[in-house]
């Protein structure tokens, strides 16, 4: 029986090697003793050599050293794979006796050889068939390559047609030559590598800087190290933007359904995060659904589970507003006490369903990855699709509660109850259904929630007293003040957490809002013309 390197397992089928490059190199026995055998020193060495000759026969046996299946039988080397012994140099099957198997020893490997594989791992990546794999090897060697890779690199630049990849493989190309003994070779690296993104040749950058003697090439050095610095610092600022947006992106989706409870109805619901918690469980019950009777739609599930999430958290705000809240209209401290207690046993209730742990909500693979505009700045698409979900969101409340008769009415009963009544406007029942959208946004905000974290029991508490802040600094009533307050303080924390740290950041945070509260207690944006108080 001959064993092919094709069938040694889906991992090697991942980095076919486009062969059809040049001639295949042709792996010997004393290639495969030099980086199994011997010193320290000579193996590395040997390994290296043996990354720039890329064949399928040199990619297995390598990628059989980083999984631990290369072993030593006496003066053979071999790999050792479910329990039978292939030649490393082809592929074909040893008829060794199972008495010489039992006697295989370990291929010694320190981390810093293991470092090495992985780093000539990378290096045949570069010819592979599969433009994502070519692309995380040239992330991976970016700072690793030496001038004896130049060939292999020149090789895949070759035949290169990606764009990205191939400009990260001339930065490659670049690194590598800082290292030539050509001066004239070091000062054009060292200007090509002026025009990276990557820490990791701000990295390489300095460290040549501190060994570099020649007065021009350290010139070149000092000048590109300067520029990719800058080019860093400003992905670091965009990137703090980007999550101030997404984290005011997930208060304004929380805050949303504040602003209609709290803002406009006067109620303040301590239980609004466990309704949120309750749109969040009702997005894991869906994944459980699909998984179970519908895996081949599994991708779809999170789209079932937006409405799902919101009639969930709206039937029981409808409840809680039914049986609870519409006895205590007008009494504030009665209020945040029983909803308090609300918020306490829906909390139990859930730990006693689904347990006190943590659930894991997947992604579907449509919101994994995302979208990579600078070395140090990359945009998921969970994040990026939560804040557009969060403008959808607000665009849809904005319409109803401007455009539409509920809307109408519930502004109606808002500023003046009595002559709502009057005019024929069943007041409870717009309590309710006011109360049950409010609390069906919630539900939203616990399914976007999902995406980026853990569901679990104390999910809400995380999110509610931030909320609050968003209504109260925004102007309560203020869908404007709303959106403004949500961005303006994620902005600000995620700075904020850059200078000082978490914990400061939000006291830093806290301290302001009390300030602005003191000198401007109808928030940014307040009510205009005259309310009447029911």
């Amino acid at each position: 029986m001959i064993f092919r390197f094709r069938d040694l397992g889906s991992n090697c089928l991942a980095f076919a090697l486009v062969l059809a490059l040049g001639s295949a190199h042709a792996l010997t026995v004393q290639e495969v003793n030099s980086v199994t055998v011997g010193e320290g020193d000579a193996r590395v060495e040997a390994l290296q050599a043996l990354a720039t000759k890329p064949s399928d026969h040199t990619f297995i046996f390598l990628q059989a050293l980083a999984d631990d299946e290369v072993k030593r039988i006496g003066n053979k080397t071999v790999i050792l794979k479910e329990g039978v012994a292939l030649d490393p140099t082809n592929g074909q099957t040893l008829n060794l006796q199972s008495n010489a198997l039992a006697t295989a020893e370990d291929v010694l490997i320190n981390n810093r050889m293991r470092g090495e594989i992985d780093n000539a791992l990378s290096a045949l990546k570069l010819l592979s068939a599969d433009s994502s794999v070519r692309r995380e090897a040239a992330k991976t060697l970016q700072g690793q390559v030496s001038e004896a890779q130049i060939p292999l690199i020149d090789k895949a630049m070759e035949h290169e047609t990606v764009a990205d990849i191939r400009e990260r493989l001339a930065l490659l190309r670049a690194a590598a030559l800082l290292g030539s003994d050509d001066a004239a070779k070091r000062v054009a690296a060292a200007e090509l590598l002026g025009s990276s993104s990557q820490a990791a040749t701000q990295t390489l950058l300095s460290e040549r800087l501190q060994v570099e003697t020649e007065p021009a090439v350290k010139q070149a050095l000092f000048k590109s190290l300067r520029l990719v610095k800058d080019r860093l610092a400003w992905g670091d600022r965009l990137g703090a933007i980007f999550s101030g947006i997404s984290l005011g992106s997930i208060l304004l989706l929380v805050a949303l359904g504040l602003a209609i409870t709290y803002g406009l109805m006067g109620v303040i619901n301590m239980a609004h995060g466990e309704l949120m918690m309750i749109g969040a469980y009702a997005t894991y019950v869906v994944q459980g659904l699909f998984q179970k009777y519908l895996p081949a739609q599994f991708e779809w599930y999170l789209l079932a589970s937006v409405p799902i999430a919101f009639l969930a958290a709206a039937l029981v705000g409808a409840a809680l507003e039914r049986s609870v809240i519409r006895f205590l209209y007008g009494r504030p401290l009665e209020t945040l006490l029983a909803t308090w207690g609300i918020s306490l046993m829906l909390m139990q209730g859930v730990r006693s369903i689904f347990g006190a742990q943590n659930v894991g909500v997947e992604n579907p693979s449509w919101m994994s990855g995302g979208v990579q505009l600078m070395g140090n700045l990359s945009l998921p698409y969970n994040r990026l699709i939560i804040v557009a979900f969060s403008i959808s969101v607000l665009l849809a409340v904005a319409l109803l509660i401007g455009k539409t008769r509920l809307g109408l009415f519930v502004r109606a009963v808002t500023q003046n109850r009595p002559i709502a009544s009057c005019m024929g406007v069943n007041t409870a029942r717009i309590d309710t259904y006011a109360f049950a959208l409010g609390s069906g946004i919630a539900g939203l905000a616990g399914c976007a929630l999902s995406q980026v974290g853990n569901v679990g029991p104390d999910l809400g508490q995380s999110y509610i007293v931030d909320a609050f802040m968003v209504v109260v600094l925004g102007g309560v009533g203020q869908l404007a003040g709303t959106v403004v307050a949500a961005l303006g303080l994620g902005v600000l924390n995620k700075f904020l957490e850059g200078i000082t740290g978490a914990v400061l950041a939000k006291i830093a945070v806290l301290l302001f809002i009390i300030i602005f509260i003191q000198k401007r207690p109808q928030g940014i944006f307040a009510m205009k013309g005259r309310s009447a108080e029911a």
